[in-house]
């Protein structure tokens, strides 16, 4: 005679749940990943324009934009900027309102025909629409440095223009 064994399932526990789950968001968020990547990448690419010598260790890491709903044709864009040991960003301009929070580090900036200003953790600059952004670097050339920009621009707008030099 045959002997015939009862297959037991055992009962969820929490943390199987969680897996299942983690697993159901992964899979979500992968089928819209690409998209989201693109419209990332369309907002924020000019922004990653840096000196080739430090483009490995400078990134700007886009966190967030959102149309604004009650200004008609403006756009928040948010994004995380890295620099490098002696990290910068190349003369430049933005087409819309930007303000930057100085999160690692210190930055050295310059703005126009002004001085060149170095900003510490914990302090803010702000760079009205098409200013001149002659410098923006890391001050340190053996710490890295990190800032959080904010951009107001229209939509569809460049962020980010570097000069002809």
């Amino acid at each position: 005679m045959f002997a015939t064994a009862t297959l037991r399932i055992p009962e969820p526990r929490p943390l199987h749940l969680a897996i299942i789950a983690g697993l159901a968001c992964a899979f979500m968020i992968g089928n819209h990943l690409p998209l989201t990547r693109d419209i990332a990448a369309v907002l924020i690419d000019p922004l990653c324009m840096t000196s080739a010598a430090n483009s490995s260790e400078n990134v700007v890491e886009p966190i967030a934009s959102h149309a604004l709903p009650n200004v008609a044709g403006k756009r928040i864009t948010v994004v995380r900027v890295f620099y490098g040991p002696g990290g910068f960003t190349p003369p430049h301009y933005h087409s819309g309102s930007v303000t930057a929070y100085i999160t690692k580090g210190e930055i050295r900036s310059q703005l126009g025909g002004g001085p060149v200003e170095t900003f510490k953790v914990g302090q803010s600059f702000f760079e009205p629409p098409g200013s001149t952004h002659l410098v923006s670097a890391n001050a340190s050339s053996t710490e890295p440095a990190e800032l959080i920009a904010v951009f107001v621009a229209d939509e569809g707008a460049q962020l980010t223009t570097l000069l002809k030099q």
